[in-house]
């Protein structure tokens, strides 16, 4: 098998000897690309993101922004990575390099400050320069008034690309200036034209240091044979999860597997009856290609942690953890999904809300993945997803209410309430449910059904709110869906 490598701005390294759960953050830092920063070491501060070139959606080629501090370097095996100091392009000797557009720009705008966030600022920036539809969606100059709203560009710069990092100076202003500042690729742009061309395809890895070993198969059939064999093997797709482990708890793992790059697991097909979404996808790129099919899932993306936890965050991985504060088991518990589960011998299908059986806990066997998840057509047409947080976005919930009801003539027929953060699972609001099916979507119903869901489940307190709030949540989230809903209608 070839020695494990990484391109790195252009030029191949070997990744040995790093252990296989040094992050890209601590390698690129150890060869002195010193750019790269550590701030928090899970994921929410991008003082650390780079850009890794993966498949696109609108072109062969994406530039992806990630969090170089969760993810393990052995997981880019193959792969190809540009940093902060890989932007500007490199004149002849004893010449200063020529800043990138975006390094440009976030200097004469006074976007540094101190410059301890600003190279991770940068390379988000980029991965949002290079969005190959970006420019289509601009209408006017950098210092027009005329912008869509405060989170979009007249340039088509969307801010929630920068929703993971964090300005220790609090500069956002300019920040944010010289992100609506930048202009269009030109021609001649390298990374620009490297869009064009396929990304690297994924290499087979075994990779082992100091009695650890990563390992990556071509295959799922290959993968689940590996983890017949080796059940006690840590699943990864995009680390965003066991990358914080390996940091604040030091976790090392004897054997870990990676299943993000099969493509087996990256399939997104939408059939007569149903849509089936490969568990190793990422959520950006879910977001994509569904392009609104699935409004609940539209509304839920924006507030899932940052774009950068997105552009690695995989469905299976938010499932396979059983977390009972993940966002995304409400929504897929109200649209009613399924799951792929697959094992050396074969697949079944479980529905989601039959797959918890307790904290962290699933029907899940050893050796067994999620490969895919698989909504029902055709959807609810009344849908909402309530996100209670300390903050509006990248923050852990307090609460999640996901809502899907069908309602026909005044009536609701049918209603589907997925909850999160109430319980020692995400559990569905059956006696809630039960409440307003068959009845008038009238207030007199929405009130009565909104203390029964002050009662589902089991809230407790925890530093991010109290078991009261909670409850009290529960039933707003309700009233506040039946009040959205009648100013549609009346409107």
């Amino acid at each position: 098998m070839v020695a494990a490598r990484i391109t790195v701005n252009g030029k191949e390294a070997p990744i040995s000897p790093a252990a296989p759960q040094t992050t890209v953050l601590d390698f690129l830092r150890e060869r002195g690309l010193t750019g790269t920063k550590e701030g928090c070491a899970e994921g929410e501060c991008g003082a650390c993101s780079v850009l890794v070139a993966r498949p696109g959606v609108n072109k062969p080629t994406d530039w992806v922004a990630v969090n170089a501090c969760l993810v393990p370097v052995a997981a880019l095996d193959g792969q190809e990575i540009v940093t902060s100091e890989g932007l500007a392009t490199v004149g002849e000797p004893g010449t200063p390099p020529t800043l990138h557009p975006v390094q440009e720009e976030m200097a004469v705008r006074g976007g540094s400050q101190c410059g301890y966030c600003t190279p991770g600022f940068v390379c988000s920036m980029a991965a949002e320069y290079y969005r190959p539809d970006r420019c289509a969606h601009g209408h006017g100059d950098a210092d027009s008034a005329d912008t869509t709203d405060a989170e979009h560009g007249p340039n088509g710069f969307d801010l929630h690309a920068l929703s993971g990092n964090l300005c220790r100076c609090t500069g956002y202003r300019p920040i944010r200036d010289a992100a609506f500042a930048v202009g269009e690729p030109t021609a001649e742009d390298p990374l620009a034209q490297r869009r064009e061309q396929a990304p690297p395809a994924p290499v087979a890895t075994e990779y082992t240091q100091d009695d650890s070993t990563f390992l990556r198969k071509n295959t799922l059939a290959e993968t689940l044979e590996l983890l017949r064999e080796r059940p006690d093997a840590v699943v990864v797709a995009g680390s965003t999860d066991y990358g914080v482990e390996v940091n604040i708890r030091s976790r090392r793992a004897e054997c870990v597997v990676a299943i993000d790059r099969l493509p087996e697991l990256r399939e997104l097909r939408v059939e007569s009856d149903h849509i089936e979404i490969g568990a190793a996808l990422t959520l950006t790129e879910i977001e994509r290609r569904l392009d609104g099919q699935v409004p609940l899932l539209a509304e839920l993306f924006p507030q899932f942690a940052s774009r950068l936890i997105r552009n690695g965050a995989t469905l299976g991985g938010n499932l396979g953890t059983g977390s009972p504060i993940g966002d995304s088991p409400p929504v897929l518990l109200a649209l009613e999904a399924s799951l792929v589960l697959a094992d050396a011998d074969g697949e079944r299908v479980v529905p989601l809300a039959e797959y918890f059986t307790g904290y962290r806990q699933s029907v899940r066997r050893p050796g067994e993945l999620i490969r895919a998840v698989r909504i029902p057509l055709p959807l609810s047409p009344v849908t909402a997803f309530h996100k209670i947080a300390k903050r509006r976005f990248d923050d852990i919930s307090s609460v999640a209410v996901a809502f899907a009801l069908d309602i026909e003539d005044g009536i609701v027929r049918t209603a589907r309430i997925g909850l999160g953060g109430v319980a020692a699972t995400p559990i569905r609001a059956l006696a809630t449910e039960a409440a307003l099916e068959g009845k008038p979507w009238s207030a007199e119903t929405v009130e009565a059904a909104a203390r029964v869901l002050r009662g589902e489940g089991t809230p407790m307190d925890d530093h991010r709110a109290s078991s009261l709030y909670r409850s009290a949540m529960l039933g707003q989230s309700l009233l506040k869906l039946h009040a959205q809903t009648t100013e549609a209608v009346s409107s």
